[in-house]
């Protein structure tokens, strides 16, 4: 009897061993360094390197507009930090959301200046646990669509009842704002813009697992089981997938086609399921992971404006 709960105990410790180890690989975020006032930082990956100096660019002019800091409380307690770029009073407004261990200026520059080209404001969001936002725990859309209510809650009371807004996402910030347009949105919102988006947590978690050489289907009980032991939160209580399936806002889809780490295939998926009576896809070719705007800013912006009128706002 006393070996057997011997190793019922060394099989229970081994389970909450590698299910905080999965926590601490997948949903950690570890503090933020803030880059300084002449230091400037671009996403990590030798495909970015041709970007470089136009990403640069983009987060040194958009450090000149001197933008308004703006934080909020979120559902759960969390101070979250955004900045606000007014294009016009009055004018259209995106609220857009960065990717996973991102941060909004780095990631989101490029779309300040995309909106400024569209006639649009822009308010670039740090995520939890990202950037100057509270938080250690990364819940891949789980918990940062329940802040993006939170955001359009307030700048619906910050530009009026009538103010027309969109939200947008890269990457993970793509599941942020599809799996919101799964839940009830004012009429404030009147469109989607998930770029190079993911179907589920659970799907991109196992595709980076397996490009790691290890089992997924073994692993991934680990990494549910660590969300829900150390994070508090169930990676599988939602997807992008499923939420597409209940929107009503219209959704504009962009995806690379060259895009190694979250397939292309996944946002055709998406726009499949998606319900909304307007929906559009557009592929770029040749571009990477995030990198459809730098690789074809006149499809991009052209694809924007069409669907603009599409949905007559």
């Amino acid at each position: 009897m006393v070996w057997f709960i011997s190793i019922a105990a060394a099989v229970a410790i081994l389970v909450l061993l590698t299910s905080f180890i999965c926590y601490m690989k997948v949903f950690y975020a570890p503090p933020f360094k803030k880059p300084g006032e002449d230091e400037y930082e671009i996403p990590e990956g030798e495909i970015y390197e041709a970007f470089r100096d136009e990403m640069v660019g983009w987060v040194k002019e958009v450090r000149l507009m001197n933008g308004e800091h703006i934080t909020i409380k979120s559902f759960d307690g969390l101070i979250l930090s955004g900045t606000y770029y007014e294009y016009k009073e009055g004018a259209v407004t995106e609220l857009l959301f960065h990717g996973y261990q991102g941060y909004a200026e780095r990631d989101l520059s490029g779309g300040v200046i995309r909106c400024f080209e569209l006639g649009r404001n822009a308010l670039i969001i740090d995520q939890r646990a990202h950037g100057d936002s509270d938080g250690m725990t990364i819940t891949f859309g789980i918990n940062e669509s329940k802040d993006c209510l939170s955001w359009i809650d307030y700048a619906v009371k910050r530009f009026g009842d009538d103010c027309k807004l969109i939200i947008t996402g890269v990457s993970m910030g793509a599941s942020t704002v599809m799996m919101a347009a799964g839940k009830k949105l004012p009429d404030n919102v009147v469109c989607v813009l998930a770029d190079c988006g993911y179907t589920s947590a659970e799907e991109i978690i196992k595709k980076v697992i397996d490009k790691m050489g290890l089992p997924a289907k073994l692993l991934y009980p680990f990494v549910k089981l660590g969300a829900k032991n150390f994070g508090g939160f169930d990676p599988d209580k939602d997807s992008p997938l499923e939420a597409m399936k209940r929107s009503k806002v219209p959704v504009i889809f962009i995806h690379g086609d060259d895009d190694a780490f979250v397939p292309c295939d996944m946002s055709r998926r998406l726009y499949e399921a998606c319900a909304s009576q307007k929906k559009k896809l557009v592929t770029v070719k040749g571009a990477g992971h995030g990198l459809a705007f730098p690789v074809d800013k006149e499809l991009y912006l052209d694809s924007l404006r069409d669907f603009q009128r599409e949905c007559g706002f």
